[in-house]
């Protein structure tokens, strides 16, 4: 038993829940604890959890399994405590713990193998699904499945998200995506830019459109086309294993070119490439490498900045805009100030900051499709405090917030008045690129 029990310490990474004093400072930035109320549901309250496991009080670790599922893993308790609890690295120590010995349903287990293995990993896959939710457009299935009925009867509350989908590209479209692209005017940097697996099945247009404001800005951009998932899912799923693999794919691959950046231009993908560091710290053949990738690691906005900005933005009409910031860019990869320098940098834009600027929005990768009714009551605070700012145009710089925040809009019935794009889709549109 107790050697079980120290086990279980070193998977839980036990130590790391002694650096929390219970001081309470995370309570008031975390959304589950200010929505639910409940202990449980706070950072502390999950540490202590963690901390009785480890120390045998609770031998059932399916007491473990709904706190930490609720969690969002905003990590904004990290940023608010005074004392430097690694509380990311604890919740998915946790997350991997449970995984490992849960039994899970014949179904379940065949579906995670297939998405976590098969499906996210495969840029071949991705650009599928890319390519399926084009035709599901332009076919008439969709227009057939909305007159039926058909889509407010999807599992999981799939059909509200289905009707915020962002618009397609063709395959034809699709195809047309440079491998490499040269720098307009004097070339200040050469930089690799990650695709990311959501990124490139859905959001291919901000893809495209990131690459040429970089050329725009300046930049030699590479796209390395062995790159694959940086595996944000499979971390914060508890599947650490293929978590690690795919980051040391990434890494050698993108080892291969001599580039001064890797560019990302998604709040999670870019906090996951960050903290490969992190991820690998204890493998004596990767820790190195996986250090030198991170630190080549840059959001978009970082490397337009450094870049020197993008020269003549104009919006079309005088706009209010507000800036709903990504959890992971803000306490992770602690990206705050580049974003909303770009945006203060276009003509006839007045940025209004809401309040409680760096709380949760609740999306949190698929955290609003699988606690659906817990994210919607953060959904709801986040949307009185974007409703306050009388903004037109709501900014975000991550797929998940930028799907959630349009989905708030809609709940709101405001999609005549306000639209929520991703800064790229607004840095491209104020600088006449389509």
């Amino acid at each position: 038993m107790k050697q079980t029990l120290e086990q279980l310490k070193e998977e839980l990474q036990y130590e790391k829940t002694n650096a929390c004093v219970q001081c309470g400072y995370c309570l008031p930035v975390c959304p589950t604890y200010m929505t639910m109320g409940k202990e449980t549901h706070s950072p502390r309250g999950r540490i202590n959890l963690i901390k009785m496991v480890g120390e045998g009080k609770i031998t059932d670790l399916s007491v473990l399994e709904e706190p930490m599922n609720m969690c969002l893993g905003c990590r904004a308790c990290e940023t608010a405590c005074p004392t430097g609890v690694q509380y990311g690295s604890l919740l998915e120590a946790t997350r991997a713990t449970i995984v490992k010995r849960k039994k899970f349903s014949v179904p379940v287990r065949l579906l995670r193998k297939a998405m976590f293995k098969k499906v996210f990993p495969s840029r071949q896959a991705m650009k599928l699904t890319g390519n399926a939710v084009w035709f599901y457009e332009k076919s008439g299935i969709r227009k057939a499945a909305h007159k039926s009925g058909l889509t407010n009867k999807l599992p999981y509350h799939l059909g509200a998200f289905e009707a915020i989908m962002p618009q397609s590209v063709s395959p034809k479209e699709r195809k047309k995506t440079p491998d490499r692209v040269k720098a307009k005017g004097e070339k200040k940097y050469t930089v690799a830019f990650f695709t990311g697996c959501i990124m490139d099945a859905m959001f291919q247009r901000i893809n495209r459109l990131s690459i040429e404001l970089l050329a725009e800005a300046g930049c030699d951009v590479v796209v390395i086309q062995k790159q694959t998932c940086c595996g944000a899912l499979h971390a914060h799923s508890g599947e650490m294993e293929e978590a690690k693999r795919l980051a040391k794919q990434n890494i050698k691959v993108f080892e291969e070119e001599n580039v001064d950046f890797v560019v990302n231009n998604a709040g999670g993908c870019g906090a996951m490439l960050y903290e490969y560091s992190h991820l690998l710290a204890n493998d004596q053949e990767w820790a190195a490498r996986a250090l030198a990738f991170s630190k080549k690691s840059k959001d978009i906005s970082e490397v337009l900045i450094s870049c020197g900005g993008l020269p003549n933005l104009q919006s079309n009409r005088e706009e209010r805009v507000t800036y709903q910031r990504s959890c992971h860019m803000t306490n992770v990869q602690k990206v705050t100030k580049q974003p909303v320098e770009l945006l203060k940098g276009i003509s006839g834009v007045q940025l209004i900051e809401m309040e409680r600027a760096d709380m949760c929005c609740g999306s949190a990768g698929i955290y609003n499709i699988v606690n659906y009714d817990a994210s919607m009551e953060i959904l709801n605070e986040k949307m009185k405090d974007t409703k306050a700012t009388g903004a037109s145009v709501v900014i975000t710089t991550n797929p998940g917030c930028l799907l959630q925040m349009k989905l708030g809009i809609e709940r709101e019935n405001l999609t005549q008045s306000v639209r929520a794009l991703h800064l790229i889709e607004y840095l491209a549109e104020t600088a006449g690129i389509s």
